[in-house]
Order: structure tokens, then C-alpha cells, then sequence
């Protein structure tokens, strides 16, 4: 019997060349695509570092400025009472002011012969009293009380006549027009 020798062929067995080649194709691709997305979670992978790095630098700077904040907390309190303060010190000056323009323009009014024994004014209220020796410098006094432009309504509450002394005795109350708001006291 004959004894059969091994063989080695070391040629390629011939195979299909395009199914060899569409192989060869796809192995490539793959590669490219394996090695495209390794590029693209390293480039998120330091993007994500730079973020976390801008948060971090965020959060000192807010937490200097909040520091900033707290030591100004204090000054800017005072700061708002003070202007509060000056704003109801203003509002108090110009009623003030004004009262004291109601006053001289009322006693600018009286005519001659015309003596005033109470002049009072209490927020939208004048209280007048006076002493008059004849009816003539009363009514020109309650006339020119009319025609002034702050006042609302007049009312004569009491009409005294004192022969004694030869005097009428006349008590009158004038409404002023409501103070603007720009006077107003504003209460919190």
C-alpha cells in the first residue's frame, strides 16, 4: 500500500474576488466608524471638562460676589432709611410751606378794620375767628376768601355782636382743596 504524503499548499485557494473585496470594504468602514466615535466622545469628553470648569469658575465668582453683597447689606439698609427719612423730612418742608403760604395769603385778605383773634389750619381745615368793627370789611374778607384759589367752601359757624365794645365777633371755617399728592405722607 501505498503511503499517501501530506502536502502543503501554501497559494490561496481561489476564491470569489468581489465578495473578498466587499469584505475587505466593510471591515474598513467599520474601522473609520469605530475610530470617527472614539473621536467624538473624546472631543465631548473635553468639552465636558471645559464646562465643568466654567461652572466651577461660575460658582466662585457668585459666591465672591454674594460675599460682596453681604458686607454691603448692611450699609444699603441704612442707606434706604436715610432716603426715606429725607423724603418724609421733604414732604413735611413743603406742606409746611405751604401752610405757611395759606396763612400770609389769608392775612394778606383782610381788609382794614378786621382783627384776627384765632387763625388755625389743621390738614384741609382753616379755622378763622376774628373781631370786625362793621359788616363792609367782613364781607369783602369772605369775598376775597372765595375768589382764593386754594379754597373749596367757606361756612360761618358763629355770628357774635358785642355791643360793649362795639365789636362782631365772627367765627369762620374755610375747607381747603385736598393737598396734592406730592405733599401726601406716604406710610408703609
Amino acid at each position: 500500500m501505498l503511503k499517501k504524503t501530506a502536502s502543503i499548499n501554501l497559494a490561496k485557494k481561489p476564491k470569489s474576488e468581489t465578495l473578498e473585496q466587499a469584505i475587505d470594504w466593510v471591515l474598513g468602514i467599520g474601522r473609520i466608524l469605530i475610530i470617527a466615535t472614539e473621536l467624538v466622545a473624546f472631543v465631548a469628553f473635553l468639552y465636558r471638562f471645559t464646562l465643568d470648569q466654567q461652572i466651577v469658575d461660575l460658582n466662585t465668582e457668585i459666591k465672591q460676589k454674594q460675599a460682596i453683597i453681604s458686607t454691603f447689606k448692611k450699609n444699603e439698609g441704612e442707606y434706604r432709611n436715610l432716603q426715606d427719612r429725607l423724603a418724609i423730612a421733604s414732604n413735611f418742608s413743603d406742606i409746611t410751606e405751604k401752610k405757611q403760604r395759606i396763612y400770609e395769603d389769608i392775612i394778606k385778605l383782610a381788609p382794614s378794620g378786621l382783627v384776627f383773634t384765632q387763625l388755625s389750619l389743621s390738614e384741609n381745615r382753616v379755622s378763622i375767628e376774628v373781631n370786625v368793627n362793621s359788616v363792609l370789611p367782613l364781607s369783602n374778607f369772605i369775598s376775597s376768601l372765595k375768589s382764593y384759589s386754594e379754597v373749596e367752601s367757606i361756612s360761618i359757624d358763629k355770628i357774635e355782636s358785642r355791643t360793649a365794645n362795639a365789636v362782631i365777633t365772627v367765627g369762620i371755617s374755610v375747607t381747603l382743596k385736598s393737598i396734592p399728592s406730592k405733599y401726601a405722607i406716604k406710610t408703609k
